[in-house]
């Protein structure tokens, strides 16, 4: 047994958790003690790049198939199979399940470990694609807390590189799909991908390795006196509104496009042109969470999304506008994902990263099941993806709207903790 882990586990059992004055957990917080004493000994390189290549690889099928969904629901809707509600809502279950699972998943991957979980999380992803709807989870969960072992003054950019896989695999698995539906059919592809999925993902889950299993563990699945926190509170709340808005744009971007007259591939390139600006923001956005704070950068990604929902797409009648939203809100979006992880194991310390982070994504399963699909029942009550540019409008109006709430509450929490503006959060 290793100094640091019996370091963390004396520090645990001697002093119980105890929010702090001002909210946020530390001085008395034993697991935030520990979690600094492990931070001072991770290799913040080496092995751990391995590490993160094979998360980014993982994430590439799990994340990059769901910001997909477009390109596919685009060619059912056009098939008459069903309308763009009831599909956005089925592109959104993954996801949902990622977070109503994510308690569960926690403790089957800390009870087998990291490797053989990632490996079974792949084998059912790719031997039913199409029907996986709830393998995607354990995958997710996985690469959420893993690089918080490796890594600490490099944690932001670590993360960025693990999330932005997810960006790249939703460009190329777009226009991949794109061309296996035109020349194939939507079965066929979807065939295609799981193959793809096992040839790749299975080899990349092998490399996925805890570095110690003891320093990840903070006391018990579910630690409900985080609840206490209103820092923690406040992050719980914030990041459940911010969902809601993430998957209006990829899911709804192809149905667009066809309303400014561009063919189904062209949609195809702007859902892949949107994720690959997801992958750039979620490597700028993890470097900025080291250099500015994951805090600051948090707020900045949502205050992003918000503005290019609310003043962007909505004036986007031509495809220069809508390039142009679609950088800015892909940038954005991608923020998201690659700065939560940032900021619990920031915030809340490292040893507790599985824990609270499970607990912060058991949050999301409503903006994952829910937003897109309420982008598309407003779409449908004024028109339908048939009623012209402006029948979108309430649809972004309404991912906008939320999206600035979950801002303000970012910057509460970001005051709340350190009231000057250039401290870094």
């Amino acid at each position: 047994m290793s100094a640091t882990t019996t370091a963390v586990e004396l520090t645990t059992r001697l002093r119980p958790h105890q929010p702090s004055p001002s909210g946020a957990p530390g001085g008395g917080d034993a697991v935030l003690d520990a979690s600094r004493l492990a931070d001072s000994t991770v290799p913040d390189g080496g092995h751990g790049w391995v590490v993160v290549a094979g998360c980014a690889v993982v994430v590439w099928w799990a994340i990059g198939t769901t910001y997909s969904w477009g390109v596919m629901q685009e060619a059912l809707v056009a098939g008459g199979l069903s309308t763009p509600a009831v599909l956005s809502f089925i592109g959104g279950l993954d996801a949902a399940l990622i977070s109503a699972l994510a308690v569960a998943n926690s403790k089957f991957i800390r009870s087998v470990g990291t490797r053989r979980a990632g490996m079974l999380g792949v084998a059912l992803m790719g031997g039913q694609r199409g029907a996986e709807r709830s393998e995607q989870n354990i995958c997710f969960m996985i690469v959420t807390v893993i690089p918080a072992q490796y890594f600490s003054a490099k944690r932001g950019l670590a993360n960025g590189l693990v999330f932005a896989g997810g960006g790249f695999g939703g460009a190329a698995i777009s226009v991949s799909l794109d061309a296996l539906i035109q020349r194939l059919d939507v079965a066929w592809a979807y065939r295609i991908l799981g193959l793809t999925t096992l040839a790749t993902g299975l080899p990349a889950a092998w490399l996925i390795k805890e570095r110690n299993r003891s320093v990840e563990a903070a006391p018990g699945f579910v630690e409900w006196s985080l609840f206490k926190s209103p820092t923690f509170t406040l992050i719980f709340l914030a990041s459940a509104i911010g969902t809601f808005p993430l998957f209006v744009p990829p899911f709804f971007l192809p149905l667009y496009a066809n309303q400014l007259g561009l063919s189904s591939s062209a949609g195809a390139l702007i859902v892949a042109g949107f994720s690959l600006a997801s992958a750039a923001g979620r490597i700028l956005c993890g470097i900025l969470c080291d250099r500015l704070g994951a805090l600051n950068t948090l707020f900045l990604s949502m205050v992003l999304t918000a503005l290019s929902m609310l003043a962007i797409w909505p004036a986007s009648t031509s495809l220069a506008p809508l390039a142009l939203f679609v950088v800015v809100n892909g940038v954005a979006n991608g923020g998201f994902f690659s700065t939560m992880p940032t900021v619990v194991g920031n915030v809340f310390g490292s040893a507790r990263v599985a824990v609270a982070m499970s607990m912060i994504v058991s949050g999301w399963a409503g903006g994952y099941l829910m937003g897109a699909p309420i982008a598309g029942y407003l779409l449908k009550a004024h028109g339908g993806a048939e009623g012209g540019l402006k029948a979108f409008r309430p649809a972004m109006f309404y991912a906008g709207s939320l999206a600035a709430g979950a801002a303000v509450l970012v910057a509460i929490v970001r005051l709340r903790m350190n009231r000057s503006l250039l401290g870094r959060l």
